[in-house]
């Protein structure tokens, strides 16, 4: 034989061989992980419902239980959780508080999902226990629940009840696992670490950490708070909808601001619980709070908050008293909680640079400035908004454009100042605004002033700004873009229609 041919040969063997090791292997790879899918698959679940006298859904589909009531013994600690008539959960014991639902949400997924990873032990003794954390367990989880018919019943019927009690034990380092056994069977069983995670829940973690709410902006009426060197007293405006500033000053205030302020408020989150009474609010400074609101209006009787801060070793902390009737509760939260209501009055304003309704609007003055004669229109159709028929009245007569009038409206109505000034000056001039100043007034039907906008000098480094005088009584900043304002009489009157032109070639008719 040729040296050639036989290390082709050589080589196709080789080649050959190889492809078959390649082959055996991927297929014990597939084998392998064909029977750890067979294995989980077939591994039981925490907990079990699908006995043959509990058929779930449609043709005898198996359904998730309806879990009614959980008893969770963790850290030395034994909480009792029921389900509402509304499917939310409450805390019963040790205390009776809203429970916290993404955590017994994540509770109840893992006891209906999860399964075992794998048999420990069949015939566990009593140091295998001990060794596996199991006498006395870690942590216990006892769930009431009930199988629902198709129709979703079954909530009454005893042979759709089902009770479950779980003890975990310590975790297995080599692959943080936890052990599991159930009550009533000897076998130790492995699960996943997040069996643990779920299940191992003291109160704190099982309780609501909501501590000032519940609380709607949308339902209050009135608002009175002090805090730190701010106090202030809001009350809801007539359209229920805005607020307004009763003191210390009367003015108009920013319903979105007044909105976020609540809702930050209600978004505090408790740190703990400590244990509420006399004593314990005296040595926490609750009885003079650096924060005291009350809230009136909203759902139930009204509600009073307080928050102090408290130095003791060197640390710093803050909690928070919700009293609403009988009912308190006390909480540490976050030092910030007590900055969350400490604003100024300044913020509180509503920066809208002029108060008024358009629909009431039935005659608008308009002051080119300089001494020149005001451009005034009247309306001649009621509640439009603006869009309706205006006319110009002087320096000329005729039809006013009323989607420009309309436009003018709405921009007044809606703009806002980008700053503001001093408050309740003594002397506008200085600013540029007097009697000459350019600007507007708006009339109602009867002719009393519903609004007046005066226009000042422009504001130092701040190019394309002006100072105003609008509704409030502070000096405003605004923006000179967004209020043109007409000057002339051809700004607003509608351009008169041309004269038909004569064709060309044409003779006059006889």
């Amino acid at each position: 034989m040729r040296p050639a041919r036989w290390k082709w040969r050589r080589r196709s063997l080789a080649v050959t061989v190889t492809a078959c090791l390649g082959l055996a292997a991927c297929s014990g790879e597939r084998t392998s992980d064909t029977r750890e899918a067979r294995a989980q698959a077939a591994a039981p679940k925490l907990f079990v419902t699908d006995e043959a006298n509990a058929p779930g859904g449609e043709n005898g589909a198996q359904v998730k239980p309806v879990f009614t009531h959980l008893t969770v013994r963790a850290r030395g600690v034994t909480t009792e959780l029921a389900r509402e008539q509304d499917g939310t959960w409450r805390v019963t014991a040790p205390v009776s508080a809203r429970a916290e639902a993404a955590v017994v949400e994540t509770l109840i997924d893992t006891l209906t999902s999860a399964k075992f990873s794998a048999t420990v032990k069949d015939a566990p003794s009593d140091a295998d226990l001990d060794a596996y954390g199991l006498k006395p367990p870690v942590f216990t989880v006892t769930a009431r629940a009930y199988v629902p018919d198709a129709r979703g019943g079954g909530a009454q019927d005893a042979s759709r009840q089902r009770t479950v009690t779980l003890h975990g034990g310590h975790e297995n380092t080599y692959d943080g696992s936890v052990y599991v056994r159930r009550d009533g069977e000897p076998t130790v069983y492995a699960a996943a670490g997040t069996v643990r995670w779920a299940l191992d829940r003291d109160t704190f973690a099982l309780r609501s950490k909501e501590l000032l709410g519940p609380l709607d902006e949308r339902t209050l009426k009135g608002i009175a708070v002090t805090a730190g060197q701010n106090t202030y007293q809001l009350e809801r405006e007539a359209d229920g909808v805005g607020w307004r500033l009763v003191a210390p000053v009367k003015a108009r205030a920013d319903a979105s601001r007044v909105s976020d302020l609540v809702k930050a408020l209600v978004e505090q989150r408790a740190l703990s619980f400590p244990e509420d009474g006399p004593d314990v609010r005296k040595r926490l400074g609750l009885e003079s709070p650096d924060v005291d609101a009350r809230f009136t209006g909203g759902s139930g009787e009204p509600v009073r908050v307080r928050m102090s801060r408290v130095t003791a070793e060197g640390a710093v902390r803050a909690y928070a008293l919700r009293e609403q009737g009988a009912q308190a509760l006390l909480g540490e939260v976050a030092e910030d909680a007590l900055s969350v209501l400490d604003v100024s009055l300044r913020e509180l304003k509503d920066r809208r640079v002029l108060d008024f309704r358009r629909k009431d609007v039935r005659r608008i003055e308009f002051h080119p400035g300089g001494g020149a004669p005001a451009i005034t229109v009247v309306s001649t159709t009621g509640g439009d908004e603006g869009t309706g028929h205006w006319d110009m009245e002087s320096p000329r007569r005729g039809k006013a454009q009323h989607f420009k009038l309309a436009s003018l409206l709405r921009t007044l109505d809606t703009v806002k100042a980008t700053g503001l000034g001093e408050a309740n000056p003594k002397n506008w001039a200085r600013y540029g605004v007097t009697p000459a100043s350019r600007g507007v007034v708006l009339l109602g039907a009867d002719g009393k002033e519903l609004a007046r906008l005066s226009l000042g000098d422009e504001v130092p480094d701040e190019p394309g700004t002006l100072y105003a005088r609008g509704s409030g009584t502070d000096v405003l900043l605004v923006p000179e873009s967004r209020l043109v304002l007409p000057t002339r009489a051809e700004d607003l009157l509608e351009a008169a229609p041309e004269a038909p032109k004569e064709r060309a070639g044409t003779e006059p008719a006889p």
